[in-house]
């Protein structure tokens, strides 16, 4: 039964995940100054380029992890991402007990979204993907 749902489980997985950074990257973009500000009040070297570049990468990267196009690169900058992420903007260790609690939820979550990532990445995206239906280059002997 299992392996019959591989690979609608693989692009239900992709969707869901793609869905909490796509409209993370087009919220950087519509709110850029905002952001900016918040970044820099995080103590992320350069807001900036730091956004830019998060807006860059949670789009594209979404939207590949999305069709299933060179996933287990987009799913490898993605984990990277979110795990660097987490350690500037979920510094409950950082906190009194009283207001570390969601912020360490957080930051488990975000490890979390991660290890899934990860998967993506060890493995692919299954067959309903981008990447499946590409030809494969030809063998160099």
């Amino acid at each position: 039964m299992w392996t019959s749902l591989q690979n609608p489980l693989a692009l239900l997985g992709r969707i869901l995940l793609a869905l909490l950074f796509i409209p993370a990257g087009v919220g950087k973009l519509t709110g850029f100054a905002g952001t900016v500000a918040y970044t820099a009040s995080a103590g992320v070297p350069v807001p900036q380029v730091a956004v830019a570049l998060a807006l860059l990468v949670e789009i594209v990267g979404g939207l590949a992890l999305l069709l299933g196009w060179q996933t287990r690169w987009a799913a490898l900058a993605l984990a990277l991402f979110t795990l660097v992420a987490s350690f500037f903007f979920h510094k409950f260790w950082a906190l009194p007990a009283e207001q570390a609690g969601m912020q360490q939820l957080l930051f488990y979550k975000n490890i979390a979204v991660a290890g899934g990532l990860f998967a993506f990445a060890a493995f692919g995206a299954g067959a309903m993907s981008v990447d499946a239906r590409r030809p494969l280059a030809p063998v160099v002997r």
